[in-house]
């Protein structure tokens, strides 16, 4: 029997809205289950339209928000009982995130460099200052740019696409098993965004790191992902091998993602042939 990497089983997420007098009770995430196999790096892709709860999740996996009910386990380790500075660093050191804008990643005052050495000493435990650079620049290369290219540059210096390999790199200081990237792609021009998912790709490939890919496009989703889910309302509506659900989706919502794309999806295709529609309403 295979063993999960990460394994969400029921959850569900409700928030309490309103005052004193008036308390409202809000779903997010319901019901919602899936695995992530620990024996081979994998793309794991959640799509849903804005509210649907996939951030939600993100936050469950990442231990920011505990489910309402439900267990989120992490080598099988359910995250509400992890307790304590020294068990949370762990935790971090094996589960990093990707948020959507790269300028509001980083601390706009002080310098890259710095700010991935400091990352480097606290989740890589690495003290002396040449091995922190060699992290540093090993980590860079892995995405693309070298520590030459960042050090003593401040994060505005960065176009958006930079400055995202450089967010991406900062999660592999710690050399993680599991990655989030919330929306990763989203805030980079257009014309960059092909060079973000070739790293991704490369990252589950070349270094053995699973991915959990969260989206509302289904261009890049259909381009990298090896499973995924679709979500609306809080629900998992669709899920299945990737290219196998958005060649063929069978729910209406699936159906209303693929029609926003503006060229039909065939099993050959590649990313660079997309172009989307906005998000659907």
């Amino acid at each position: 029997m295979s063993t999960a990497l990460l394994e969400l089983a029921n959850v569900s997420k409700t928030y309490r809205r309103g005052g004193l007098f008036s308390v409202r009770r809000f779903r997010a995430v319901e019901d919602v289950s899936f695995r992530i196999e620990a024996e081979r790096a994998s793309i794991f892709a959640i799509i849903g339209e804005s509210g649907s709860g996939k951030s939600t999740i993100a936050r469950m996996v990442l231990n920011i928000t505990q489910p309402t009910s439900g267990t989120v386990r992490f080598r099988r380790r359910d995250l509400a009982t992890i307790r304590g500075s020294g068990q949370r660093l762990d935790f971090m050191r094996e589960v990093q995130p990707i948020f959507q804008n790269p300028f509001e990643a980083f601390n706009p005052l002080k310098r890259l460099d710095h700010y991935l050495f400091s990352t480097a000493r606290r989740l890589a435990a690495v003290a002396d200052r040449p091995s922190i650079e060699k992290r540093a620049d090993e980590a860079l290369r892995s995405v693309g740019l070298s520590l030459a290219e960042v050090r003593g540059r401040f994060p505005h210096e960065l176009s958006g696409g930079q400055l995202q390999r450089a967010a991406i790199a900062r999660a592999l200081l710690s050399k993680p098993s599991l990655i989030v990237a919330d929306e990763p792609v989203s805030m980079v021009d257009a014309s960059l965004r092909m060079s973000i998912v070739k790293v991704f790709k490369r990252l589950r490939d070349d270094l053995g790191i699973s991915i959990i890919y969260i989206t509302h496009d289904l261009a890049t989703a259909y381009s990298i992902s090896d499973q995924l889910i679709v979500m609306q309302r809080g629900r998992i509506v669709e899920s299945g091998e990737a290219r196998a659900v958005l060649a063929n989706p069978q729910h209406p919502y699936s159906q209303k993602l693929k029609a926003a794309v503006l060229m039909p999806l065939t099993a050959d295709d590649d990313m660079s042939r997309f172009r989307t529609n906005p998000e659907p309403a």
